[in-house]
Parts: structure tokens; sequence; C-alpha cells
């Protein structure tokens, strides 16, 4: 049965519990280990297949910029399975942008593998992720569809049974650049890699955050609102760290039915952004590719 359109695909944002950076490689790019888990902060896009080969976006809310990663993420598999099928895309954008939280990366996993199944190719998860990897370092763990430890520069994937956990998210008004922040002469890019997989699972899912995460001492040099959301939520949780490359900050708020605290968007400051997550077990598209 031929499938013509697909509503209400889901694409999660992420939160990197930890985040070290191990090394750099000859051409530039960082060696990173990073627990990474998905949360239920999501966008919803919505797509309909063309028989004209068009590729065609629809902003459901803000305009998004002209060629984001879904569009992109379309064209290389268009372009790779050499189909001559098309799409129109229709996003409702919710998960802030130049949050460290993997939004535009999750809605090119999402695309790839809603077209994946839209476009009858049924390829296996293996083929799409060399795809998925040069759309950006964080859309291979979408596209895996497990919380896990991820290394390298994104490409190298290992689950992790990471238990339900809530988590206090906020963003503030400003943007980082991630290119600052890896050109900064505060990062240290040569930790050595200090994580063991048989206590890695225990260790982040306890009451205190593990790790660090390496990117946020330059951050906050570069941006001091960071430095005030990172300290309102330690202020009101006991914790706090920020997610990827930022700037948006989250804290542990419990592991049961609901959040050990919690605060309303009221209280937050002019510009901020911020809910209370929870943790997903496994990206609601894991199943759709195999392998």
């Amino acid at each position: 049965m031929t499938v013509r359109a697909l509503y209400e695909m889901v694409a999660p944002a992420k939160l990197n519990l930890f985040l070290h950076v191990v090394g750099r490689r000859p051409d530039g790019y960082h060696l990173l280990q990073s627990a990474i888990v998905l949360i239920d902060w999501a966008d919803t896009l919505h797509f309909e297949r063309r028989a004209d080969a068009v590729l065609r976006r629809h902003d459901l809310g803000a305009a998004l910029p002209a060629d984001d990663l879904c569009l992109r993420a379309a064209r290389a598999l268009q372009q790779a399975s050499g189909t001559d099928l098309g799409v129109d895309i229709a996003i409702d954008k919710q998960v802030p942008a130049g949050a460290g939280m993997g939004g535009g990366s999750s809605d090119a996993a999402t695309t790839l593998l809603a077209l994946n199944r839209l476009w009858g190719l049924n390829w296996p998860r293996r083929q799409l992720m060399p795809l998925a990897l040069a759309l950006g370092a964080d859309v291979p763990f979408f596209v895996g569809g497990n919380n896990a430890l991820v290394e390298g520069i994104g490409e190298r994937l290992t689950p992790l049974a990471i238990p339900q956990q809530w988590f206090a998210v906020v963003k503030p008004a400003a943007e980082l650049s991630t290119a600052a922040i890896f050109a900064s002469a505060k990062l240290v890019r040569d930790n050595p890699p200090d994580i063991l997989l048989g206590s890695l699972a225990g260790a982040i899912a306890g009451p205190a955050p593990y790790g660090r995460n390496d990117l946020q001492p330059p951050a906050e040099e570069l941006c001091t609102e960071l430095v005030q959301v990172a300290g309102w939520l330690s202020a009101r949780f006991g914790n706090s760290r920020m997610t990827g490359s930022g700037s948006a900050v989250f804290a542990r708020a419990g592991t049961g039915d609901a959040p050990a605290a919690t605060f309303s968007a009221q209280a937050l400051a002019p510009g901020w952004v911020g809910r209370m997550c929870r943790s997903l077990r496994a990206h609601p598209l894991r199943d759709w590719a195999e392998g």
C-alpha cells in the first residue's frame, strides 16, 4: 500500500548530560564524549508526498532559514536514492534555536526517517547514517533512536539504558556561536577519555550531575546571561549544566512520577523560555529503520 502522507511526526530535543572534549583530528574536527538523552520538548513535522520531485517546506510558526536542515536532509536522501519523488514538509517549530538542544538536527533526522518510509525506500539505519553525519554531528544520534554515549565526531553510538527523569530546562534570550566557543583559548581540547561504560548508566542517573560540559567555561566567558540562568537553576534545584554548545541550561529535577520541584514560566526573566521536561526511553521513530 502506497503511503501518501505522514502527519504528527515528532522530532524530540536532547540534553548532553555531560560533554567532554578529548582530542582534535588533523582536519580540525574535535573529538567528543557525551551522554545524550532525548526529552519531550519537541518539534512536530508533517510530510505529504509529491510526484514531481519538488521539495518544499511550510513554516507553521516563525519563519525558518530558507535552506534549513529539513530541506538539506530531504535533498541528500533524494539524491542518494535517485528517487523522482518530492515532498511538502510542514513544521511546527517549538524547540528554541541556538539552544544546544539539537532542534535542527532532530528535524533533519525525523525527515530522513519519515521520507525513508514515505518514498518507499526502506533503507536500513546503517545506510542512512552517512547522510546523517554529513548533515551534522548530532543527526546520527537522533537517527540512532536511543539515549546513547556518543563519541568521535558523532558517529560512534553506544546505547544507554537511562532511567526516566525530570529536567528543568531554560534558555536565555542570548544565543551562542558554536564556532566562537570552539575557537576560544579557554577551551581545553585534550582531556583524557575517562568513561567507564560499566558504571556509566548508574552515574548519569544519580542525584548529582556526572562529568562536566567542557564547552561551558568558554561559553560563560562569551555570554554573561548564561551564567545568570545557571545560577537561577542552581538556586532552585541544586544543580545546573549547559547542554551542547548552549545557550540552554538544565537541572535535574527528580525521577518520580512528578518532578521534585518545579517552576512557572512567569518566574523567568524577560526573554527567557523554559519548561519542565521528562526524558524519553527512546526516539518515537526508533523502529522506523532497522540495522
